[in-house]
């Protein structure tokens, strides 16, 4: 963690004082708060969207500026009395500028999900408002060239988004149908290479070519592998379209510099959204990154989809970003990726398959159906044994969106704790003991289920008692005692 165990002994009491004034209020809370601190503090915490904010982040959330509305931006509101909101945003949008070499930073998204709604909103309003159009409208319609209508039909016309697919790793957000984004726009899919499983740009390519989207979308939630984000712009210029990467997954390893030059995104990508509370190990909110160009439109993200923005959040993630310029953040980023190379490692050495045959990022999606299991039922089976993972779509998954055919692992939040490589590789040998000894029970037709099983005698007493091992050298907030 970024703070020394000195600082958690301080805070330490005054958590106890606040959760004794909860408890005077409502007492199921206080207690459902210790519970949660000591399930985490028990548990192999290996879900890749999750970390541990350190204790000076967590204090943040907890103050005064919750009470505050700030609609607009600084010194820009449809409220009096928010000189000091100002303030909060000024610092977190300067550290996020500094952090990521970005040219403009918007700090008011509540969520990842936000973030990318305002930026689909940003990049529409963009086209619309441009320079070039304000010159096609001056024109009578006989002046109108075949361009300028082919101009005017993409700008008004129903407007194409392309994105990774879900089952290849990327996020619901990127044009899913189910999801607002795959309704405000056409929507296209590109997914990675059947034997490789790998991105193929020259295929991608192609498919921007025939499809001429307005957003070409690059990220991920559950790609274990880097993107060359050069290659994504130059596709993007090919076809017109704006370049938006969602990083929230890899924020930490971009900020700590271990994705530089190519697979940086910042320098190449007009727009970036990101979470907050990933591999940033911030607070849960949101964050938007953009081009100059771009910023007045970002700014009109509230009200234009958002509601008014939450100022302790703000404050939180200007602390956060503040301990990511730090040469320690760097280190923690470079031990992610090294981590999770060890948990690829570990699980190849055991005989389990991996989506692409390992990582270079901070995720592992093992494929499951090797043990005869669902992604369902071998993350509940893992959980039996106090191994919190998610169950994650694989490509071209037989199995679909709920039942799965992999599980999601990620190294940020033990990393957090001070794993290392040999913890790593320890932890894939508890895995593959659970899913080595988990069998599916069989249906009424004699057919093996896809929710229920059944976990052999002795092995969650087992795994959890090498697990404690582990976690009790390793101790989450230490001198943090309610």
């Amino acid at each position: 963690m970024t703070n020394p165990e000195a600082t958690n002994a301080e805070l330490a009491s005054a958590y106890r004082t606040i959760l004794s004034v909860v408890e005077r209020t409502e007492p199921r809370i206080a207690e459902a708060t210790r519970a949660e601190l000591a399930d985490q503090r028990s548990s192999l915490k290996l879900i890749a969207s999750e970390n541990y904010a350190s204790l000076p982040v967590l204090a943040t959330m907890g103050t005064w500026f919750s009470d505050k509305y700030a609609e607009g931006t600084v010194g820009h509101r449809f409220y009096a009395g928010c000189q000091n909101v100002d303030t909060v945003e000024a610092v977190a949008a300067e550290h996020a500028r500094e952090l990521f070499g970005a040219e403009y930073a918007y700090v008011q998204p509540h969520s990842g999900i936000d973030a990318n709604l305002v930026a689909y909103w940003a990049i529409l309003a963009q086209r619309i408002e441009s320079p070039a159009l304000q010159q096609l409208q001056a024109k009578t319609v006989n002046d109108l060239t075949e361009d300028d209508w082919e101009q005017l039909r993409r700008t008004f016309g129903e407007q194409k988004v392309m994105g990774m697919s879900l089952d290849a790793g990327g996020h619901l957000t990127h044009g899913f149908r189910h999801n607002i984004s795959g309704k405000m726009f056409h929507q296209r899919s590109y997914g990675t290479d059947p034997e490789t499983q790998l991105l193929d740009y020259d295929v991608l390519r192609e498919a921007a070519r025939e499809f001429k989207p307005l957003i070409l979308i690059a990220g991920y939630s559950a790609y274990p592998r880097r993107i060359n984000f050069a290659t994504m712009r130059e596709i993007a210029d090919e076809v017109g379209a704006t370049l938006l990467v969602d990083m929230a997954h890899f924020a930490g390893l971009v900020a700590g510099k271990v994705f530089t030059g190519d697979e940086d995104p910042v320098p190449h990508a007009h727009v970036v959204t990101t979470t907050t509370h990933k591999s940033l190990r911030g607070p849960r909110g949101g964050m938007v990154l953009a081009t100059s160009q771009y910023a007045p439109s970002v700014d009109r993200g509230c009200p234009m989809v958002l509601g008014g923005p939450l100022s302790h959040m703000m404050a939180a993630k200007a602390v956060a970003l503040a301990e990511a310029r730090t040469a320690e953040f760097q280190d923690y980023a470079q031990r992610v990726a090294d981590n999770a190379k060890a948990l690829a490692e570990g699980f190849l050495r055991r005989g389990a398959t991996l989506v692409t045959g390992g990582t270079d990022n901070h995720l592992v999606l093992v494929d499951v159906s090797g043990y005869g299991l669902t992604g369902r039922q071998a993350e509940s089976a893992l959980l039996d044994a106090g191994v919190v993972t998610n169950r994650n779509s694989v490509p071209r998954d037989p199995n679909g969106a709920w039942y799965t055919s992999g599980v999601r692992l990620g190294t940020p939040a033990l990393t957090s704790r001070g794993f290392g490589p040999d913890d790593f590789d320890a932890v894939a040998g508890l895995i593959v003991d659970v899913l080595s000894n988990t069998t599916p029970t069989v249906t009424a037709t004699g057919a093996p289920g896809k929710a229920k099983y059944t976990l052999g005698d002795g092995v969650a007493d087992r795994v959890k008692a090498a697990s404690a091992e582990m976690l009790d050298a390793h101790p989450l907030y230490p001198g943090l005692e309610l």
